[in-house]
């Protein structure tokens, strides 16, 4: 046995395996791994899409513990944008920049294997920031969560064309969700990762519904003396700030500093409950309306017309809302309930009732 080998057996003996692991220690449980140690932690693939990147950001969310996970995303002409806040464990500032570096991981112990290959060898984060155009933590501190946002060029980093059709989700034989049939786009990524781990609550929609629904959310989990009393909102973890906010104005700096950029007068409709919160994407996905009551059977009706499934249409009312919030917000204009959609035997009518500001 040569020396070398006899000094590795003699420092695994006095510290342990985990040494032998770590190159360099950044306290707060952050290391960077040695090389031999990230090689062996090879994930089954490098990132090719946008959609392996939302996966990897939900994976690390997951490993930080947490059990509620916010997506915000949009695009524009070439532009996607994405910006993820979660309540697991955090980063501290000091790491915010470093954390993007190769072989840095919080999880020395804790690798995980899933059904997307290896988790844990503290690559997923710089290989995210070597294939978009901008990354960064916008809000992290132990233990209180992160808001991590990120923007992406589609000409260089292919996403799917359809961004807009949900999957369907059925329920197994145990009763267990999962992804039946749909497009391989971020709603499936986040749906297939939903199914997998149902105890976590994931939302996805776009910056002013996610900003709603933080604000709703935390509202509900704090008690008012813990608002009366912040002095400021870096007290809270990340995604409960929201709620801190006395006005518009304020909601506004906040959400910037979540990185969901929004107008004032969105955060106005945010804070008179006019945007409603979002439903998480397993509710959203067994979305089920009350059956119209049976009708008498008409024998002259053609039987060739159109027919959409309930589900269906409560999803293009969906994407009917958000495609409105973009006109909405040039125009001053306000939508008064849901589209009204109607299908008729040769064709389909949108409505939308609208109330403008003078």
């Amino acid at each position: 046995m040569s020396e070398k080998s006899d000094l590795i057996d003699f420092v695994s003996s006095v510290s342990g395996e985990t040494y032998l692991k770590v190159e360099e220690s950044f306290g707060d449980g952050f290391v960077r791994l040695r090389t031999s140690e990230a090689e062996r932690r090879q994930a089954k693939h490098d990132i090719r899409s946008f959609e392996d990147i939302v996966v990897e950001l939900l994976r690390n969310a997951r490993d930080a513990h947490a059990q509620r996970i916010f997506i915000a995303t949009t695009r524009d002409a070439h532009r996607r944008i994405l910006t993820m806040v979660d309540d697991g464990m955090g980063v501290p500032p000091a790491l915010h920049e470093r954390i993007f570096e190769p072989r840095v991981t919080s999880k020395l112990e804790t690798m995980v294997m899933d059904r997307w290959g290896v988790h844990g060898r503290g690559m997923a984060l710089f290989s995210i920031r070597t294939n978009v155009a901008a990354c960064r933590v916008a809000a992290s501190d132990v233990h209180k969560g992160t808001a991590l946002t990120l923007e992406s060029d589609t000409e260089l980093l292919a996403e799917r064309s359809d961004q807009s059709t949900w999957p369907t989700v059925e329920r197994d034989e145990a009763g267990m969700p999962r992804v039946a049939r749909g497009p391989h786009n971020i709603v499936r990524r986040v749906l297939e990762f939903a199914c997998e781990h149902p105890q976590i609550d994931i939302y996805l929609g776009s910056p002013a519904e996610v900003l709603a629904t933080l604000h709703a959310s935390a509202r509900d989990a704090l008690d008012s003396s813990e608002l009366l009393f912040c002095d400021s909102d870096d007290r809270l973890p990340v995604w409960q700030r929201p709620a801190a906010a006395c006005d518009a104005a304020e909601l506004v700096r906040v959400s910037e500093q979540l990185a969901l950029t929004v107008s004032e007068r969105t955060a106005h409709r945010v804070l008179a409950s006019e945007i409603a919160p979002l439903d998480t994407v397993l509710a959203q996905a067994f979305v089920d309306e009350e059956p119209p009551a049976p009708a008498r059977p008409d024998i002259y009706r053609d039987r060739r017309g159109l027919k959409i499934h309930h589900t269906d249409l409560a999803r293009f009312r969906q994407e009917l809302t958000r495609a409105f919030d973009d006109l909405a917000e040039r125009y001053y204009l306000h939508l008064q309930g849901e589209p009204k959609v109607t299908v008729t035997r040769d064709g389909i009518r949108v409505r939308f009732d609208i109330d403008k500001e003078e």
